[in-house]
């Protein structure tokens, strides 16, 4: 008997089991995206977590040696509290991050810096250029894409999206585009106004107004006299009348009030040191001068400031255009981590803060010596 052959071949897909198939894997690849995308984002925090950490230890060595924290920056006024830099104090202007340097393990760059030079008479011209395009990683935050370190010198660019330095930027070393190095940690100067002392005509939306005297009962107030802690109450609504702003923060950017552990009253552990920045939302933000070191607590937590400004016009530095970033809602922290910022601490523990805290709550972890009492489940 002949065998009949078959003449079946092997079945493969149609194209509807194919495309069954492909949609199954896009809904897989849809499903897990978030899930890498969150442990990636995790993997920056924490890294951001760590960078806080070491600028937390590097200003506990600072006080541990000098029995005082770092000045926000050495600025051209005499009769500092901190007397650790003597005459540097009124030949200078660099920030904290200048100072602490040998604690951030960074003796190279600290010893290419000439204290002796005031800012704005060289500081940042070749002199400081080795310092000046060094990039420092642990003031840089992984989760904030719009820079590498550096961004372009507006000063040179007339852009308005660059960074507005006291001087234009020295050249690199061997030439080439001048930029400025920028920081997504700033110190803070508590829960001082943001503008007030500066545009009598202007307040911040949360802060509160200074005819506001003596505070409503059960209303505790939000921001206090002293434009950043370190100006006159021009308006001389608020006691003591016409005094220079009485830092309530840690660091003070202009007239050298230092702090020292004993003036941390309301606790270390209560008590914001420094937090996050976003150099785009910012145009003075830049690591070496005393313009741009330091935020506050009376703007919300990521507070957005991303149009682009220009000081030659209305929408330059000043503006009650608080969605520029030329005015001074720039000086509110926050970051591109969803949903708040991490801020580090006086006693050197690092929180996230969620951007939703109270603005009461907020600002008494501003200040050091309120006064305020928080309660541990706050924020």
């Amino acid at each position: 008997m002949r065998k009949i052959k078959s003449s079946s071949r092997p079945r493969g897909f149609t194209l509807i089991e194919l495309l069954v198939v492909i949609a199954i894997i896009a809904v897989l690849i849809s499903l897990l995206l978030p899930a890498v995308q969150s442990a990636r984002e995790a993997a920056r925090r924490a890294q951001c977590i760590n960078n806080l950490k070491q600028i937390g230890l590097a200003f506990a060595n600072y006080e541990s040696a000098n029995q005082v924290f770092p000045l926000g920056a050495m600025t051209g006024v005499t009769s500092a509290a901190n007397s650790t830099w003597g005459t540097q104090l009124n030949n200078n202007g660099v920030s904290w991050v200048a100072l602490t340097l040998p604690y951030l393990e960074q003796n190279n760059i600290f010893s290419a810096i000439n204290f002796q030079v005031h800012i704005t008479n060289g500081l940042a011209q070749p002199d400081l250029a080795t310092a000046w395009y060094t990039k420092i990683s642990v003031l840089q935050c992984p989760s904030d894409g719009d820079q590498d370190g550096f961004r372009t010198d507006a000063n040179t660019t007339k852009d308005g999206i660059g960074q507005y330095a006291v001087t234009q930027a020295p050249l690199p070393p061997g030439g080439g585009t001048r930029m400025v190095p920028v920081t997504n940690y700033l110190a803070s100067f508590g829960d001082n106004y943001c503008i007030g002392a500066l545009t009598t005509q202007a307040i911040f939306p949360t802060e509160t107004p200074y005819t506001t005297w003596p505070p409503a009962i059960g209303q505790p107030r939000i921001g206090w006299p002293g434009y950043q802690g370190t100006y006159a109450d021009i308006n001389a609504n608020l006691p003591p009348v016409g005094s220079p702003g009485t830092l309530r923060g840690m660091f003070d950017c202009t007239t050298n009030q230092s702090v020292r552990i004993a003036s941390i009253t309301d606790g270390t552990s209560n008590t914001i040191a420094a937090g996050e920045s976003l150099p785009a939302q910012r145009g003075d933000n830049n690591v070496w001068q005393f313009n741009a070191n330091s935020d506050g607590t009376t703007v919300p937590i990521n507070y957005p400031t991303p149009q682009t400004c220009d000081p030659l016009s209305t929408n330059g530095f000043g503006t009650p255009n608080w969605a520029s970033r030329c005015s001074y809602a720039n000086t509110g922290f926050k970051s591109h981590h969803p949903g708040g910022g991490n801020f580090l601490f006086a006693d050197g523990s690092v929180h996230f803060l969620k951007q939703s805290i109270a603005m009461t709550t907020y600002c008494a972890l501003g200040s050091r010596n309120g006064g305020e009492v928080i309660s541990a489940d706050a924020y």
